[in-house]
C-alpha cells in the first residue's frame, strides 16, 4: 500500500488533498514541504521560515502505542520553531478522535481559543470545523501568531493551484479564519517560504 493509500484509509475525505495535489507540492516545492515516511508512519509537513506545519501525521494501527508518534513529533520539535496542526473537535462518539487530543496534550500542545477554523470540503460540499493545536518553544507565542501562520498555510498550501487540482476554488481565508481581533479586510501574511502560487484566478 503506497503512502498516500494509507493516508487516504485513515483520514476522512473533507481533510484529503489530491494525490495530485499532495505529489505537485512534494515535486515543486520540496525547499518547505516533506515527507517522512517508514513502514509504520507517514508524516507530511510544512517547515516554513518561523513555523512548522503538521499537514499529515499517521502512525499506522500496529505500531501504536510504542512512541514512535512521539518521535516523530521530537524531529519537529528539535526544528526549534513553533508547530501547527489542524484535528477534529474530540468526540466521545468518536474514540480516536479522544485520544489524538490527549496524545497532544501529553506532547505539549495547546488549542488556539481565539479564532475558529471552518472549511467547506469540495469533495463532500460539507463544512466542517477543526481545531488548531500548536506547540512552541517560546511561552510568548500567541494565538495571533498562529492565525497568521494559518493564513500562511491556507492560501500557500491547502488552496494551492485549487482550480487546477480540484476543478473550484476554495472559500477565500477570511471567509474560513475568523480571528476576533483581525479586520474585515486583513491580508497580514506570516514570513514564510510556504509554496505561493504565481496565478491568479
Amino acid at each position: 500500500m503506497s503512502w498516500y493509500d494509507k493516508l487516504n484509509e485513515y483520514f476522512p475525505v473533507e481533510e484529503m488533498k489530491s494525490k495530485q495535489h499532495v505529489e505537485a507540492l512534494l515535486a515543486e516545492r520540496s525547499d518547505v514541504y516533506r515527507i517522512d515516511q517508514g513502514p509504520n508512519h507517514v508524516l507530511l509537513y510544512v517547515e516554513g521560515t518561523d513555523f512548522t506545519f503538521v499537514d499529515y501525521l499517521l502512525v499506522t494501527a500496529g505500531a501504536r502505542g510504542q512512541g514512535l508518534g512521539r518521535t516523530l513529533l521530537d524531529r519537529l520539535k528539535a526544528i526549534g520553531k513553533p508547530i501547527l496542526l489542524e484535528v477534529e473537535p474530540a468526540s466521545y462518539e468518536d474514540t480516536d478522535t479522544v485520544k489524538r487530543h490527549r496524545f497532544y496534550e501529553r506532547e505539549g500542545f495547546r488549542r488556539a481559543e481565539s479564532f475558529t477554523y471552518r472549511r467547506r470540503s469540495l469533495a463532500t460540499g460539507e463544512e466542517n470545523d477543526l481545531e488548531i493545536l500548536y506547540w512552541s518553544p517560546d511561552p510568548s507565542t500567541s494565538d495571533a501568531d498562529v492565525y497568521d501562520h494559518m493564513r500562511a498555510i491556507y492560501e500557500h498550501v491547502h488552496t494551492w493551484r485549487d482550480r487546477e487540482f480540484y476543478g473550484e476554488s476554495y472559500q477565500p481565508a477570511d471567509e474560513v479564519l475568523r480571528f476576533a481581533d483581525a479586520p474585515a479586510d486583513s491580508s497580514t501574511e506570516s514570513s514564510t517560504d510556504a509554496p505561493a502560487d504565481s496565478s491568479t484566478d
